[in-house]
């Protein structure tokens, strides 16, 4: 597995596939073309379908110049690799194509060539099954977030502590920002609103209004293309936040708690990117909010005190009742229904980890088997309710 900078990217929303993704592509290319006056980029698939929704054109156009670029969509392509395909190329004086470059938006922010290793992000861990890394942990007896820490080294808090500071900044604008979400949905924000309504009820209604409102924060900053992290994608990018704030918020634990919950949460995110996806195109919403969940539902459970069993417990039940999720948002946006989903979301994280604590972890599908089943679920949905917005919830409102 990688290391968790590669999972936890700070960068601009909407998506982390279709936006950040084909940014870092295009800074890339563009690298390896400092002369270059002019450039085509072909889309494929899912980054095609629905591109223009997640601004995929205005990222790439950003890096290489609206006026020197060609954009050519190409949604009923779809590369056996991937479904968030691009190819760049060089335009001539002649109108001739040079020096093609194919590569793909595998979730996360992170890019991919097929055949290629990335040698920009190296694996560091050992290990990417949670069994595994449980009994290291149980063998030399350290928590998971010291499993981290012994593949990181000690560098990672530093990167950690500036995950946290910018999940917060991204709370705390959007329960201040009002207005309308940008795109032809034309959707409110609501975290004010719902930030304020619950100030106004007791403890725990008010505990589980915040909550949304914090998770909704977030998820309408990212759909307004503004500062978020990844976890694991911009379009599940508010669940961890939400949680951990609120955690902080309401119990002031130590932020090294925090941190060292964020690692832990790390090491879910991981395996799951690793042994299956977290590519909304690839196999649906479960692999990012679902995942999403499943890391704030073990980042919880550490925090308040949970065992290697219940926090392993924790972040299965987050996954396993988000498995067959499709991703289908309304006009390729990045907001209906993917800010509601995060709120929830959130709320569930926090119950799974309730629930794994009363059950003391004892559970019979393992962490893993549920990474496994998700993989092939996402497989076997049909395309038009992985991110090609063709389907579900998506023809709602047409």
């Amino acid at each position: 597995m990688k290391s968790l900078r590669e999972l936890y990217r700070i960068g601009q929303g909407p998506s982390s596939s279709h936006t950040m993704g084909p940014r870092r592509a295009a800074e890339q290319y563009k690298q390896r073309h400092p002369e270059a006056k002019r450039f085509r980029v072909t889309l494929y698939g899912s980054l095609a379908a629905t591109g223009k929704g997640h601004l995929t054109d205005w990222a790439i156009l950003q890096v290489l110049g609206s006026e020197q670029t060609e954009i050519v969509w190409q949604a009923e392509t779809v590369l056996p690799f991937h479904p968030n395909g691009m190819r760049f190329e060089v335009k001539m004086a002649d109108d001739t194509l040079a020096d093609p470059w194919t590569v793909f938006s595998v979730g996360g922010g992170a890019l991919a060539v097929e055949g290629e290793s990335q040698p920009e992000s190296p694996d560091i861990y050992p290990l990417n099954h949670l069994a595994d890394i449980k009994r290291w942990c149980e063998e030399h007896g350290m928590a998971y977030w010291e499993y981290v820490q012994h593949c990181e080294g000690e560098g990672i808090w530093d990167y950690l502590e500036e995950v946290w500071q910018t999940m917060c900044a991204a709370v705390e604008r959007g329960i201040e920002h009002e207005g309308v979400l940008p795109g032809e949905l034309k959707l409110r924000r609501k975290a004010p609103d719902y930030y304020i309504r619950a100030m106004g009820y007791g403890s725990n209604l008010q505990s589980r209004g915040l909550v949304f409102a914090y998770a909704l924060a977030v998820s309408e900053e990212n759909a307004s293309g503004g500062t978020i992290v990844t976890a694991p994608t911009c379009g599940a990018s508010g669940v961890m936040p939400a949680v951990l704030y609120h955690i902080q918020k309401t119990r002031r634990f130590p932020i090294r708690r925090i941190l060292h919950a964020l690692a832990t949460a790390g090491i879910i995110g991981n395996i799951a990117k690793s042994r299956a996806s977290i590519s909304g195109a690839e196999a649906g919403c479960q692999a990012e909010v679902g995942v999403a969940c499943a890391m704030a539902a073990a980042a919880a459970n550490y925090i308040f005190g949970g065992s290697l069993a219940t926090i392993e417990y924790a972040a299965e039940m987050g996954l396993e009742h988000h498995l067959g999720m499709t991703c289908d948002p309304i006009c390729g946006l990045v907001q209906i229904p993917c800010i509601e989903r995060n709120a929830h979301a959130a709320a569930r994280a926090l119950d799974a980890n309730v629930y794994a604590t009363f059950a003391d972890g004892v559970h019979r599908i393992p962490y893993d088997k549920t990474v496994e089943v998700m993989k092939q679920t996402g497989h076997d949905l049909p395309s038009l309710y992985r991110e090609t917005s063709e389907g579900g919830l998506a023809k709602a409102l047409r």
